[in-house]
């Protein structure tokens, strides 16, 4: 069954990039000219993706408003002769079907998801996390929507992290199908240096069907004092419900201050306005350090 829904959890309260989160929500917050979940809104719809729910909470109402239609703008650009920025601005609006909902407490990933049942049905579903930005020539997440479609299965995102890091994220049992997927049977999040079962972390994607639901409305929260999206996924995994692939593409941490940065510099890079120019004054710059 082909993947036409996605959830974008963008509920989270930006701590580690305040005090710029105070006032724009981090999902906000740009990389050169562009809102970081609007590239993350652009990966669903290159991928096939029609439908897309992005799940807010107070405060960010400013992300709903970027997604819709600013007619007065549009019509000063024209008048002026800038069609092509309106023409820009009119299909960022018409780009997919975009819903929004407030998760009035932030209770967890697997509570945000939760959110989304009436919005998703009785089909499988697509989740881009709010914090990551993966840029490459093929979506990241059409590639876990291949893998999921081909093998009837759930999906995650996947990709080999420093050992040090995996205590932030989590670690993996998996086993190698063909070329970058892989069966995954066990998951522990936040685990402990003892309890790491491989270098493989879930980032940023997955794919899930509606049995999800079922599970996250029974199991308890568990790290954080949260509702872990992780408890639920590990549930299908031992079930042997659940794929791994280990996408293409460069990750970017927007919950992160390194990560925005890195974004902005490798981004502005190729940029077809100022990558040139951005080039060379790098070079001025490095020559400095």
């Amino acid at each position: 069954m082909k993947i036409k829904k996605a959830i974008i959890p963008a509920a989270g309260l930006g701590t580690r990039v305040l005090p710029a989160s105070k006032s724009c929500p981090k999902e906000m917050l740009n990389i050169v000219d562009k809102p970081a979940i609007q590239y993350i809104v652009e990966e669903a719809v290159k991928s096939g993706i029609t439908d897309i729910l992005i799940i807010t909470n107070r405060g960010k109402g400013v992300i709903e408003d970027h997604f819709d239609h600013s007619f007065e703008l549009e019509a000063q650009l024209r008048a002026k002769g800038k069609d092509d920025i309106a023409d820009e601005l009119s299909a960022l609006a018409d780009m997919a079907n975009i819903y929004f909902i407030r998760q009035k407490e932030t209770k967890g990933l697997g509570h945000a998801v939760l959110c989304a049942k009436e919005f998703v049905g009785n089909e499988p579903f697509a989740v881009l996390y709010g914090d990551d930005v993966i840029i490459g020539e093929d979506p990241a997440i059409g590639q876990l929507c291949r893998a999921s479609e081909k093998y009837g299965k759930c999906c995650v995102g996947i990709k080999e992290v420093p050992t040090e890091l995996v205590p932030k994220y989590c670690t993996l049992d998996v086993e190698k199908i063909d070329g970058n997927t892989y069966n995954v049977y066990d998951m522990i999040e936040k685990p402990k240096v003892e309890e790491i079962i491989s270098n493989f972390s879930i980032l940023g994607r997955c794919v899930l069907t509606p049995d999800i639901f079922g599970i996250l409305s029974e199991i308890p929260y568990g790290a954080g004092g949260e509702l872990q999206l992780t408890d639920a996924m590990k549930i299908m995994a031992k079930k042997g419900e659940m794929l791994g692939v280990d996408y293409t593409g460069i990750r970017y941490d927007m919950g992160n201050k390194l990560g925005i940065m890195k974004a902005n510099v490798e981004v502005a890079l190729n940029h077809k306005e100022i990558g040139e120019d951005f080039k060379e004054y790098l070079k001025e710059i490095v020559k400095e350090l």
